[in-house]
């Protein structure tokens, strides 16, 4: 059989039943990226957060068709009176891997934890004033002003024991250094970590205790990282690993008439762009502009915009499975601006146009950084962007790099303009405002990596978090992202395609998040 789904927010085909007779087996699947830490709170990054959403657990999580459904709370309602929030009721009986019991202490450690400096997910707790603990199973979140989305935003907060952390001297989260919550876990989820090999394996055995029904039949999980995308694919045809996420987009066709394999398709909630340097003065890689930035002047951003030709690099470099994108988020999740769905037409002799005007008729060169192993065809994409922009003036030197290394450039502003890839957490569009396009404060903007700025865009961000009017609340939206498009804050590209492999007898759920839940696996 050959699974497939084009919805984006619908599951790709959930698994056919578990049997509870059904033989237990090992499971090793590969992918292109390896989770660069285990601590939960030091990378919002999905290759981590995915990975940990198999270890660690958080008060609420997403079902297979995206619905956000309890977890280690069990119910949650906004608060009543005069404050804003929400109070979440917790799951009694709880144990961490290690054995200790889970507690509305762990839930405000977690907390305290997430928000710290060091943490690279504090933006989710930017509406967060203060949280109380109200007994031992009850926790209240007071926010600055009614927020509806809260629960949504925190499907991917995980939890640690506060003990256990604080034992090993891992009360912040470990960004910018190693620590013990690098290498070693202590979640509730339904896998626990027995052993990791950064770059090598990673091994997890399924938790006896977890409080959830398991739906899997896996003895053991076994996780290879293979960045060389054709390695990884002669690792699947040989029954070395029993799935592989994602497969080289060229050989999807193969693939799908391959006996023995079935094919896993849809589209990512997840828009490819190009980002520039908003704040910065002058080019750091350039020889003919000194101390001037010709991206500055939004005639030059509308130039790349209008210089490169997405539907070509859709047709040969994503076998035509991607989606032109016009905004900051896919076309179908909440909040997504039919308004403003026209994207700006590839049109080669308007970008020069816009060259001239703007006093670059000649040209000048830049630096473009990109990652070579997080994105589907990632380098190949830049290299076709880098030709396209040499036609219309725009000289990329072009420069790719593991993704491991890449976060890190792009903080300390080594690029001209950069690849990036957004999936919004909240599948709704105040996520990527919220992360991209306010103003870099230490809660917001924490993405926002070239430092764009719009006083109207900052103005409307809170009131878009807390209004309960639909009609209002997208009026907004709309606003916003025309100002985006209208400033050419990004260059949305494309949303990106989702395409993995499994051998026959394995059943597993595919979600638009692109994450992949060990616990809906079952091998036959």
């Amino acid at each position: 059989m050959t699974p497939r789904s084009r919805l984006l927010t619908a599951t790709a085909l959930c698994a056919i039943g578990f049997a509870a007779t059904a033989q237990a087996e090992t499971f090793r699947w590969a992918s292109t990226t390896d989770p660069q830490t285990m601590d939960p709170h030091a990378a919002n990054v999905a290759p981590v957060t995915s990975f940990l959403n198999n270890v660690y657990e958080g008060l609420v999580r997403r079902d297979k068709d995206m619905t956000i459904v309890p977890s280690l709370a069990t119910a949650w309602e906004p608060l009543d009176g005069a404050e804003a929030g929400w109070r979440f009721t917790l799951r009694e009986g709880v144990s961490f891997h290690g054995g200790e019991d889970f507690t509305a202490d762990d839930v405000l450690f977690s907390y305290e934890r997430a928000k710290s400096e060091q943490s690279d997910v504090r933006s989710w707790f930017s509406p967060v004033t203060e949280v109380r603990v109200v007994d031992d199973f009850t926790v209240d979140f007071i926010t600055a002003a009614p927020n509806p989305l809260f629960p949504d935003s925190i499907a991917n907060w995980m939890i640690l024991d506060r003990g256990w952390t604080e034992a090993n001297g891992a009360e912040v989260p470990a960004r910018d250094e190693e620590k013990f919550t690098t290498r070693n876990t202590n979640g509730t989820g339904p896998f626990i970590l027995t052993a990791r090999d950064p770059g090598v394996e990673i091994r997890l055995v399924p938790n006896p205790d977890w409080w959830d029904e398991a739906e899997h039949n896996i003895t053991e999980a076994v996780f290879n990282p293979i960045e060389n995308a054709a390695t990884g694919l002669a690792a699947l045809l040989s029954g070395e690993v029993d799935m592989l996420s994602p497969i080289p987009i060229r050989d999807v066709a193969r693939l799908r008439e391959t006996d023995g394999i079935q094919t896993y398709e849809g589209i990512e909630a997840r828009v490819i762009m190009l980002g520039f340097g908003h704040s910065k003065d002058s080019l750091t890689y350039s020889e003919e502009t000194t101390g001037v930035n010709p991206f500055q002047d939004v005639r030059v951003r509308r130039a790349v915009a209008q210089a490169i030709d997405v539907d070509a690099i859709n047709t040969v470099l994503m076998s035509g499975m991607a989606e032109p994108a016009s905004q900051l988020q896919p076309a179908g999740l909440s909040g997504y601006s039919e308004a403003n769905a026209a994207r700006p037409a590839f049109d080669e002799a308007a970008a020069k146009a816009l060259m001239a005007e703007a006093g670059y008729g000649e040209g000048f060169s830049f630096g473009l950084r990109c990652t070579n192993d997080r994105y589907l065809n990632d380098e190949a994409v830049c290299q076709a962007i880098t030709g396209m922009l040499q036609r219309a003036g725009l000289d990329a030197r072009l420069e790719t790099m593991p993704v491991r290394n890449y976060w890190t450039e792009l903080r300390e502003g080594n690029y001209d303009m950069f690849l990036l890839g957004w999936s919004p957490g909240t599948f709704d569009a105040e996520h990527p405002i919220r992360f991209l396009a306010a103003t870099p404060d230490g809660t917001r903007g924490t993405w926002n990596f070239g430092g764009y700025s719009n006083a109207r865009v900052d103005e409307l961000l809170p009131l878009i978090q807390q209004e309960l009017d639909a009609a209002k609340r997208q009026a907004m939206l709309d606003e916003v992202a025309a100002i985006l498009q209208e400033e050419v804050a990004y260059v949305p590209l494309y949303t990106e395609p989702l395409a993995w492999a499994a051998r026959d007898g394995i059943d597993l759920v595919q979600r638009p998040d692109n994450f992949f839940m060990l616990r809906w696996v079952t091998v036959n």
